[in-house]
């Protein structure tokens, strides 16, 4: 190993092939337990952090939130659900968690996902998804 550094999460350590010499990059995470997901119909299936960042994105989709925002919303969402315990966790509670995410970093992304995972039928309730968008601390 030549070199080794801490990178929050990861560890990144540059080491060298002892047979040819050749240099290269190795990634080390910690590995962490996720609870299991209770569904709607009732079914359970492993915490999936891609899932939750293919959520961000299909909302932030054409608006002008970065990869790198996106990355770390679902850390810290990910870690939210760790901290949660080992137990299983309702999709409800991490729907709730991306929407915290996404008021902040993009309001019409956060509209886009509180309507279709709110499951939004009328124009009133549409009206209800934009109260926290009108609160004084919201922002642009």
């Amino acid at each position: 190993m030549i070199d080794s550094r801490d990178a929050g999460s990861s560890i990144r350590r540059r080491r060298t092939c002892e047979s040819c010499g050749e240099r290269f990059t190795t990634h080390e995470r910690v590995e962490q337990r996720f609870p299991f997901v209770s569904k709607k119909g009732g079914r359970r299936q492993p915490f999936d952090r891609s899932r939750v960042l293919s959520g961000l994105e299909l909302a932030c989709r054409k608006r002008p939130v970065d990869a790198d925002s996106l990355e770390e919303a679902t850390e810290r969402i990910s870690q939210k659900v760790i901290s949660l315990g080992g137990g299983d966790i309702d999709t409800k509670v991490i729907g709730e968690l991306v929407l915290d995410e996404l008021l902040h970093l993009d309001r019409v992304a956060y509209l886009r996902f509180a309507s279709v995972y709110q499951e939004t039928a009328t124009p009133e309730e549409f009206m209800l998804l934009l109260k926290p968008l009108m609160s004084e601390g919201s922002h642009e």
